[in-house]
């Protein structure tokens, strides 16, 4: 066993040396333009994309056209929601998310406000579940787009992907679902599960950083969305920008991987999870899980260990690299909106790690953390009760 540990799969994760050996191809000899038409180093690098987009279109239960090549999750976000929007103008302006959604997508919601379309933030319970009826409640005949994410990218919470999609199709509007997190680590498929735009990353299924797409649904209905990026009409005019050849099939070998090994992997992954939770558990007092164990990623953790602050923790097990929140806003020390959403207080929230168990963790990287948790747990608590009697004692 190696140190430091690596349990922040959430944040990203590593490289898989399979999907990197898929790469190194693209990386050297084969370096040509995806759109170079007229000689052998273009028709190479087309192909290489054409058959990455057909091993993600598998994963997912799609066609290979309906496939769109972006520089990530936050693009993704970004062409889907600002996409429809402008494209659907004339049909209505009123668009409803969740309010623990990644800040990708609330940050697309936020702008659209500025330029004149309503957004609904719906809650969620302490489960991290938003309410069906609630969705149903909200629907307006201006309703033309609805963004919820397929799982929370802090405490791993599933949410109804295929209830909501029926009741958006019912009220004839567009479902958009980040599905970042579930991509690789649970069974995921666009007509099963009835979504329209879904929003797809590299660097969380153990491919490279900087490359994503976002599946775009052809028929039954064919979405269209208005490109936020112009130049040389590439992806069909939806995404102008030379191709990222060899991300993109790092991209499509990661998914071609994740499809063969998804279902045993999962069920590891999910063992190694409970592992960790029962020792916890078992261990200490006061440790609680944050949202629904039922409807969760087999990868995720998100517990809190009250009375204990989450910093002090980090520090105190700084060979196993985990989180207080999600990466993208963890540079801001303040309590975690996921969180407070659920109805955590600010001492709760800043009480909790998220764990993120990933293909490569082992049974014994999962006992070290355990015991370095559990034995620093304990020291924080006893410090923080000598500070307090030490404190009455002075006064």
């Amino acid at each position: 066993m190696k140190l430091p540990i690596y349990l922040d799969n959430h944040a990203t994760t590593q490289l898989d040396p399979r999907v990197l050996e898929a790469m190194l191809p693209y990386l050297s000899d084969k370096f040509g333009n995806a759109a170079s038409r007229s000689h052998q180093f273009g028709w190479e690098a087309e192909q290489a994309v054409e058959a990455a987009r057909e091993q993600i279109a598998k994963l997912i239960g799609a066609s290979s056209k309906e496939i769109i090549f972006t520089s990530g999750a936050t693009e993704s976000d970004n062409l889907a929601i600002k996409g429809v929007a402008e494209a659907y103008r004339k049909k209505g302006n009123h668009i409803m998310t969740a309010v623990t959604e990644h800040k990708a997508v609330l940050d697309c919601c936020k702008h659209l406000e500025k330029h004149g379309y309503r957004v609904t933030y719906l809650p969620v319970a302490a489960d991290g579940l938003i309410s069906l009826e609630a969705l149903q409640n909200a629907f307006t005949d201006k309703t033309i787009l609805v963004t919820i994410m397929y799982a929370n990218n802090e405490i791993g919470v599933l949410q109804p992907v295929t209830e909501i999609a029926k009741l958006c199709r019912e009220g004839g509007v567009l479902f958009h679902c980040d599905a970042v997190q579930a991509i690789g680590k649970i069974p995921v498929d666009v007509n099963r599960d009835g979504i329209d735009l879904m929003s797809i990353t590299a660097h969380k299924l153990y491919g490279p950083k900087g490359v994503g797409a976002l599946y775009v649904r052809s028929k039954n209905p064919r979405v269209e969305i208005a490109a936020q990026i112009d130049g040389g009409g590439h992806e069909r005019g939806m995404r102008s920008g030379t191709l990222n050849v060899p991300g993109i099939v790092g991209l499509g070998k990661a998914c071609e991987i994740a499809m063969s090994e998804l279902p045993e992997e999962s069920r590891g992954i999910a063992a190694l999870r409970d592992k960790l939770k029962l020792q916890l558990e078992e261990n200490l007092d006061d440790v609680y899980v944050n949202g629904s164990m039922e409807h969760r990623l087999p990868g995720n953790l998100n517990i809190r260990f009250d009375g204990v602050d989450s910093e002090s923790l980090l520090m105190g097990i700084n060979d196993i690299a985990v989180s207080t929140g999600a990466a993208c806003t963890a540079a801001k020390i303040e309590p975690s909106y996921v969180l407070k959403a659920l109805g955590l207080t600010d001492e709760q929230a800043n009480s909790t790690l998220r764990f993120g168990i990933g293909r490569f963790n082992t049974e014994a990287e999962i006992d070290y953390a355990a015991e370095r948790v559990i034995d620093t747990v304990k020291k924080l608590r006893e410090l923080s009760v000598s500070f307090g009697i030490e404190r009455a004692v002075g006064q």
